[in-house]
């Protein structure tokens, strides 16, 4: 299917562009066939257009990959199983029930698409766990030589690094397989507690929970702590209500959350009363259920997002740094910070790489400017070597990105191999991997055969 003249847009309202064509695939082969016709043009395939950057954006020929989508293999004995790259996440419940198989972890919105989640990064909390695209143990994916590879543990294992966080920028994803684990229930505790007694036990709670992160609305003194526990897929499960779940999750955290954000926007000194009168009357709960219904959260009030990974000991000095910016600034804050932890990767541009981590994000509605919040809390992220989530809203560039991924040139070997005419590049991968190349139809000076030449190296590896 082909269609031009419609404009696309992100889910924050932060991107957008008219692609030239608009093409949706029915296959694999067809993914082949749009890639090898695109010469002399970008390429770009789209999820759910979640990410806040504009990573997906495609001026030339877009690709909607939403018929690439379901379970096309799996095996409940091996926990492995193989889906269309197009699957949104919140089908996989209903798709992995008849398996008896979940995600050992997953972020708290399940809006993205298994490909567009992973190739940007997205992450959950806890310390034991690392981001969603290390649960990745095989893709297939079409090459800028319109080549369709597999690269898994038999085949191909020296890209596996590269190609589970490639940011669109390596090939347009067809098919992931995962390694999931038996489901499981959650035992979810929330909890209202000092924010600076949250703090002082961080690395504690991080070590000693399953999962735990934190919510602090600025102008409080209070956050809000989320504990989940690991159950046996038999577990007795104590689930919230319908109208419990209703009330909480959808009038209060969206309707009257939104109101109180416009309100915010048109009498900004509005906002610290409305945050602490959220904070009074924001309750405890203590409930269990199947994993996906305690990680994820419906989320519809639009926002700008922007997150940096640092590491885990580095979080409360860096927190409260952030605090005293907004106080110093007198800045008005609708949106709470958000707080989580993630495990050590060797995916080569995980912002887990290497290192346990703690994540930072701060939000504002999606009708303020956030540029002037952003850049302070940026500068501060930056000052504890913090990585920026590629999919969240961020200023840095290749220049500053290489001194943060040790093996970031190594990354851009691969690049060379695998998109030697930079078909699958615009300007947000022009500004975080550098300025391109070549033009499209030309070949980049390291290029060779696609897996005849090692990729390249840091100068001083």
């Amino acid at each position: 299917m082909t269609a031009s003249g419609a404009v696309w847009r992100n889910w924050a309202r932060s991107e957008a562009v008219r692609p030239n064509r608009i093409e949706r695939p029915a296959d694999e082969g067809a993914v082949q066939r749009a890639v090898i016709a695109a010469e002399g043009r970008r390429i770009k395939p789209v999820g759910s257009g979640h990410s806040f950057t504009a990573i997906a954006a495609a001026p030339d020929i877009q690709l909607d990959l939403a018929d690439l989508s379901g379970v096309l293999a799996a095996d409940a004995a091996s926990g492995r199983v193989t889906l269309g790259a197009g699957t949104p996440l919140h089908r996989l419940p209903h798709l992995l029930e008849p398996h008896g198989l979940a995600m050992a972890n997953m972020g708290d919105i399940d809006r993205q698409t298994i490909s567009g989640a992973t190739s940007t990064g997205t992450h959950g909390t806890g310390i034991g766990f690392g981001g969603l695209a290390t649960q990745i143990v095989e893709v297939r994916l079409v090459t800028g030589t319109g080549e369709l590879i597999t690269v898994g543990e038999t085949e191909h294992p020296e890209l596996l690094p590269a190609v589970r966080v490639g940011l669109g920028a390596l090939g347009v994803l067809t098919a992931v397989t995962l390694q999931l684990v038996p489901r499981f229930v959650l035992h979810a505790v929330e909890r209202t507690e000092p924010i600076d007694l949250v703090l002082d036990e961080w690395v504690q709670r991080v070590r000693t929970h399953d999962h735990f992160e934190f919510y602090w609305f600025p102008h409080t003194t209070t956050a809000l702590t989320k504990t989940n526990t690991r159950l046996p897929g038999d577990a007795h499960r104590t689930p919230l209500g319908r109208a419990e779940r209703w009330l909480s999750d959808e009038v209060l955290a969206n309707g009257v959350y939104r109101a109180m954000c416009a309100l915010g926007r048109v009498a900004p000194p509005a906002t610290p009363p409305l945050a602490r009168l959220v904070e009074r009357f924001t309750g405890n709960r203590d409930f269990s259920d199947l994993s996906p219904s305690v990680f994820t959260t419906n989320r519809t009030v639009r926002f700008r997002e922007m997150e940096y990974a640092i590491p885990l000991d580095a979080v409360p000095e860096a927190f409260r740094a952030i605090r005293s910016l907004i106080e110093a600034r007198g800045w008005r804050i609708s949106f709470p910070i958000e707080v989580r932890a993630a495990a050590a990767d060797d995916n080569w541009l995980s912002t887990a790489y290497g290192r346990e981590t703690g994540y930072i994000a701060v939000h504002r509605y999606f009708r303020e400017d956030p540029t002037e919040y952003f850049a302070g809390v940026e500068s501060i992220m930056r000052s504890f070597g913090g990585r920026p989530h590629w999919g969240k809203m961020h200023t840095q560039t290749a220049e500053a990105l290489r001194a943060a991924y040790p093996r970031f040139d190594e990354f851009l070997g691969v690049r060379d191999r695998l998109d030697p005419e930079r078909r699958f590049a615009n300007a947000y991968l022009d500004r975080v991997l550098g300025g391109a190349d070549v033009e499209p139809g030309g070949a980049p000076p390291h290029a060779s055969s696609l897996m005849g030449v090692e990729p390249r190296r840091r100068p001083d590896r």
